[in-house]
């Protein structure tokens, strides 16, 4: 697959999650992906205001992460938490599930928890993609999680956070989008560094990738 450098930046959430990140360093990110017309920015909740009057007006989507890295806060403070940030300027929120519920069997919990979360983001406008964290789950614990996220009304599924002990995979995200058909967003996170790993996501059936190294993968092609 041929891939333009403008091509591959509009599948990219360009991601700066580090606690340790500075006003200055989410500024630069901004800077970034109005230079390199990124999808989205990713950022923590914290800085969403921040990021959402950088990017205002130039069709780059602010976006965050909801009950991050773990997943194991309670719905209502998931709930909250994205009703704040589509308040001060998400438009993508990105969602971890129940981990422990999930590998428990706990489905129509699993389901409740990602369904609430929907209603909130989409109440506000804004698409929600779910963070399964494919590197602790079997192969039928991801297929399920993606159904459920489906159930739920979630718009993607979500490889991973990149704080666990794996990132994507191609055999992942193919099994991914194999669950959730052709009408559902897949988005690949999680140790995507170079237009290689960027190039297999995309084959294997990625619509999105989460990626901190978006410049140095951008620059791989041509401007």
């Amino acid at each position: 697959m041929d891939i333009s450098r403008q091509q591959l930046a509009s599948y990219m959430d360009h991601t700066l999650l580090k606690p340790e990140a500075t006003a200055a360093d989410i500024d630069r990110v901004v800077e970034e992906a109005l230079q390199f017309g990124t999808a989205s920015v990713c950022v923590n909740p914290c800085w969403v205001s921040r990021v959402s009057k950088g990017l205002e007006g130039s069709g780059v989507a602010t976006c965050t992460v909801i009950g991050f890295p773990l997943g194991a806060t309670t719905t209502a403070a998931k709930v909250a938490e994205a009703r704040e940030a589509v308040d001060t300027g998400a438009n993508e929120v990105d969602m971890v599930i129940n981990i422990g519920r999930l590998k428990a069997g706990e489905d129509d919990a699993v389901r409740g928890d990602i369904a609430a979360v929907a209603d909130a983001a989409h109440e506000g406008g804004a698409l929600l993609k779910v963070i399964i964290e494919t590197c602790l789950l079997t192969d039928e614990e991801k297929a399920r999680a993606c159904v459920l996220s489906k159930e739920a009304g979630a718009d993607f599924v979500k490889t991973s956070t990149g704080f666990s002990t794996g990132g994507a995979t191609s055999d992942d995200v193919r099994l991914m989008r194999e669950t959730v058909g052709a009408d559902m967003g897949v988005k690949a996170s999680g140790g995507i560094r170079t237009l290689a790993d960027a190039m297999a996501m995309i084959d294997a059936g990625a619509s999105r990738l989460g990626v901190s190294a978006a410049v140095s993968i951008l620059e791989e092609l041509p401007a």
